[in-house]
């Protein structure tokens, strides 16, 4: 049963306990999967992002804030924000992702101290729209399928990385004491590029989407999930390439600290695929289980200043 009551046609907890979802596993790793990853991963590295900042007027008392652009695989641009402190050196740096909804700041309220924050927009959304790439999320979320090379989550997973070659540009300092926050949409994203990026030594994955595809597309759900079951119900073609991007595989192959919040109850985001991005990262993961996760409930913001704090707490080490 349901912890809330809702108006949703099916229920967002899909009659698991929080004792069944941690027993959920990854779907079987397609054969080439990680020389495919390793091989994008080696050509992105070779390029050069080019970051430029122009200053913000901001009177935010702790940060400086500017407006950032700087160059993507796919010879494409991207933009987003970026933050400083205004009275520590920088000592560390953070990726700090967005989901499907967008972005249309930065927060200024994540208490991580003596960072610089990089706020990017992944291609085809927010400051980074444009490219040929619908905005529209469950138009995005099937862009480029069903050809493994041009689906656009692959083309996100290659702007994480370069992400991290802006922020490693514009801070050299912060190398090895960087950290990536991704959540829902960059949750699932910042998997699939932590899995092969040694640059990264810490991340947060919220709510993750992406996670094992045969069983949360066969959830119902709401939003870009259910987009893409409806794809995958058309096109039955695209099972050869979908696995590429699954979330919970490529965990297994994260060894850096990772810290999961991941919810209980989601219409948005199912949480078995949720906890199957948990599960796989054995020794390595640390989980935050939420009440609820695309959902506003009572204790939704006592619980969201508790995993501030965790999430303060969990990169302390950088």
């Amino acid at each position: 049963m349901s912890a809330f009551w809702h108006g949703y046609a099916f229920d967002p907890a899909y009659g698991y306990s929080k004792e069944a979802l941690l027993q959920i596993g990854a779907p079987e790793e397609p054969p080439g999967f990680s020389d495919y990853w390793l091989r994008r991963h080696e050509r992105v590295r070779l390029l050069s992002a080019d970051p430029t900042v122009q200053p913000v007027e901001s009177i935010h008392p702790e940060w400086d804030e500017f407006q950032l652009t700087f160059r993507t695989s796919d010879d494409l641009n991207l933009g987003g924000w970026l933050l400083t402190p205004k009275h520590q050196p920088v000592t560390r740096g953070f990726i700090v992702a967005h989901g499907y909804g967008g972005r249309q700041a930065p927060d200024h309220d994540l208490g991580l101290e003596g960072a610089a924050l990089m706020f990017p927009c992944s291609r085809g959304l927010g400051l980074s729209r444009g490219g040929n790439i619908p905005e529209n999320p469950d138009k995005h979320v099937v862009h480029g399928l069903p050809h493994r090379d041009g689906y656009v989550i692959g083309g996100c997973v290659e702007d994480v990385w370069m992400s991290v070659t802006a922020l490693l540009e514009l801070f050299p300092q912060a190398e090895g004491r960087t950290g990536f926050v991704g959540t829902s949409f960059s949750g699932g994203v910042g998997a699939l590029a932590m899995a092969w990026e040694d640059r990264l030594q810490r991340g947060v994955l919220k709510v993750p989407s992406f996670g094992h595809h045969r069983l949360r597309l066969g959830c119902s759900t709401t939003g870009s999930t259910r987009a893409l079951a409806k794809y995958a119900a058309r096109h039955p073609a695209v099972w050869q390439d979908l696995p590429f991007f699954d979330a919970a595989v490529a965990a297994r192959h994260i060894r850096q600290p990772v810290l999961v919040a991941a919810a209980l109850f989601d219409p948005v985001v199912p949480p078995p695929a949720q906890f199957a991005i948990h599960n796989s990262l054995g020794s390595t993961g640390t989980l935050f289980a939420l009440t609820a996760g695309h959902f506003d409930h009572p204790g939704k913001d006592d619980e969201e200043a508790r995993l501030r704090a965790a999430v303060t707490s969990h990169f302390l080490p950088l």
